[in-house]
């Protein structure tokens, strides 16, 4: 986790953000959603910043078919519509409340401005998570047009090893917020098909695994 751009382990993004340093937001600066709300859709104006204080957040878009496409599944201490930094004036996507309750807190762009001025390393992580996250979409598209599920399971464990695991005694700890069916719409499959890659994976001796938590047994990448 030292090393982590996505969940800002090194900044402290709940000290800098939640509660904000501005007085004007200190007594009502949270927004609350229940599951399956919309945060916001493609077209509206990118005004803000938003941190997951609680609960999960689902990015998604969908096809001229209709078929929803997961870009990506947040949690608390994540922030999303970063992309208005980068003078998005519009959505792309839609933000999604997938439990319930979820609660974030807003940012509007003018003070976000100001809060990475104030602190130089909270700015350079967002612009580095920025490009980290773009490359990792980049992965993630190419995989699914050119690797089987099995494959893309392994690689996306490999990910959140590197972002978020815990060496220990040989082992790679993950503490994770997934569910399956998270990480079936992450890669592309069905939550059925997850089940029996993730037995295959037990079976074979390399990782273990329960709700919140996934242990890879060799060192070296699955």
């Amino acid at each position: 986790m030292s090393n982590s751009i996505w969940c800002f382990e090194n900044v402290n993004l709940f000290r800098i953000l939640c509660p904000h340093k501005l007085k004007q937001y200190q007594n009502d600066h949270f927004e609350g959603f229940k599951k399956g709300d919309i945060i916001y859709f493609p077209d509206d104006a990118s005004k803000a910043i938003f941190m997951v204080s609680k609960g999960k957040v689902k990015i998604v878009s969908y096809s001229e078919e209709g078929e929803e496409i997961v870009k990506a599944i947040l949690g608390k201490g994540e922030i999303f519509g970063e992309k208005a930094l980068l003078g998005e004036e519009k959505r792309d996507d839609y933000a999604l409340a997938c439990t319930e309750p979820t609660e974030l807190c807003p940012m509007r762009l003018p003070d976000m401005y100001e809060l990475m001025r104030q602190n130089e390393k909270f700015g350079l992580s967002v612009y580095k998570l920025i490009g980290f996250r773009i490359k990792k979409m980049e992965r993630r598209f190419e995989a699914l047009l050119h690797k089987d599920v099995k494959t893309r399971l392994c690689d996306f464990l490999n990910d959140l090893a590197e972002e978020y695991g815990i060496k220990n005694n040989g082992q790679t700890i993950i503490r994770h917020f997934y569910t399956q069916k998270d990480f079936a719409d992450l890669i592309g499959t069905k939550r059925e098909t997850v089940t029996r890659l993730f037995n295959e994976l037990k079976q074979d001796g390399l990782i273990d695994y329960s709700r919140k938590e996934i242990r890879i047994y060799i060192d070296e990448k699955l």
